[in-house]
């Protein structure tokens, strides 16, 4: 009955964690607010209005999106709130003194930016720099019988899906980006299901839910048969790939031995996630006016055939401005820069130039860029004098926050 009083005189009601209403035990809350909402949109005094909130997509697709919910179609506007941007995320950093930049690396691989896993660390006390960072964070996080983020994407992300769509999410977690060539290959060795099948569940994750992403190579039409799918969310992507089988683990082995096995898990993880993370940076720097390279496409990575072999590279950037045109090659360490990747880079840009998609640029400003959580002086200096441009996130952090 309050809700409706508020209403009527004019009030703005806010319901914060709304997938909370979900559950079984508050599922009646649904027809009660349904009722609650039909009156009053069908009254002409009504002047108040309804906002609810929630974090987990999947939960508030299904009470708002679910046909069989008592409040489908019952929604006028949508707000969708991103995660923190790269510029406050390394303002995070510094206020809790975080300034190694694998650290860094491993914790956006995990947490990308949502502010509540953040304090999830912070109360657990692993937000902070210190020599055994990797396993103490997972172990408090997620290994021991209090860890906060145990059971989080089971209960939310997971718990919501019905069908194949988890054995779906698993093999782009562990083997992504994938093309749908390769996906149906993984898929069929799981078990029966078909083409339509898959289809159908790819186009709920995609559409439905955003919990995978449709990825185009830079340049390309979307009629190409070469796109490749990735998980959304770096949280599902880590928990499915290298945290939720260890955890399982646990069970029946040391903790010190499942924990091991996630961290090395993650690290082939964070390759992948840093990839992306240069990528975002380089937009963000580019739409705030910062950093040294301003960009007229969004940034992504090329590829000619799906499964990436013959031309493959991380990362391309264009400023059609000045007729500028980045190729980068992302590691997620310095030392991974050696001379047969730079060699093979430098074959896979000239291959890229080579083609009919590559040929308008040659007559551009040419740059290979090398991407790395961290370059010391001396290898900067070592691969700036071969012609390589060097960026690494002290220049992203400083681009942004300076």
């Amino acid at each position: 009955m309050l809700l409706f009083v508020m209403w009527k005189d004019g009030w703005v009601t806010a319901l914060d964690e709304f997938q909370y209403f979900n559950r079984r035990s508050l599922y009646e809350f649904q027809s009660l607010l349904q009722r609650e909402v039909d009156v009053a949109r069908g009254q002409s005094d009504i002047r108040g209005g309804l906002f609810t909130l929630g974090s987990i997509h999947t939960e508030m697709t299904a009470i708002l999106e679910d046909q069989a919910s008592p409040l489908f179609n019952r929604v006028t506007d949508r707000i969708e709130i991103g995660h923190w941007d790269l510029e406050t995320l390394f303002e995070m950093f510094r206020a809790h003194g975080v300034d190694d930049p694998h650290h860094r690396l491993f914790l956006w691989t995990l947490f990308e930016g949502v502010p509540k896993f953040y304090r999830d660390c912070f109360d657990q006390g692993v937000l902070h720099n210190a020599p055994g960072y990797r396993t103490e964070t997972l172990r408090k996080m997620f290994f021991e019988g209090s860890s906060p983020l145990k059971d989080e994407a089971d209960n939310w992300f997971l718990c919501e899906l019905r069908g194949r769509y988890d054995t779906i999410l698993t093999l782009l977690a562990r083997g992504g980006p994938l093309s749908h060539g390769q996906l149906k290959h993984e898929y069929d060795r799981t078990g029966s299901g078909g083409e339509k099948q898959l289809a159908s569940y790819l186009n709920a994750l995609v559409g439905k839910y955003g919990m995978v992403e449709r990825l185009q190579p830079i340049l390309s039409g979307e009629k190409q048969r070469n796109a490749r799918y990735v998980i959304t969310d770096n949280f599902l992507s880590a928990w499915l790939a290298a945290i939720q089988r260890n955890v399982r683990l646990a069970r029946i082995r040391p903790i010190e031995e499942a924990v091991a096995k996630a961290d090395v898990a993650m690290q082939t993880r964070e390759g992948v996630a840093f990839e992306k993370l240069v990528r975002q940076a380089t937009e963000e720097c580019s739409r705030k006016g910062v950093g040294d390279f301003a960009l007229t496409e969004l940034v992504s990575g090329y590829w000619n055939r799906a499964d990436g072999g013959d031309i493959e590279i991380d990362m391309v950037a264009v400023d059609g401005t000045d007729r500028r045109i980045r190729f980068g090659s992302c590691k997620r360490s310095c030392g991974s820069h050696d001379g047969e990747s730079l060699r093979q880079f430098d074959q896979h840009v000239s291959r890229f130039l080579a083609t009919k998609t590559g040929a308008p640029y040659r007559e551009w400003s040419v740059e290979r860029a090398l991407y790395a959580p961290h370059f010391a002086d001396a290898a900067r200096k070592a691969f700036s004098e071969r012609g390589y441009v060097c960026v690494d996130l002290a220049d992203f952090e400083r681009w942004l926050t300076f």
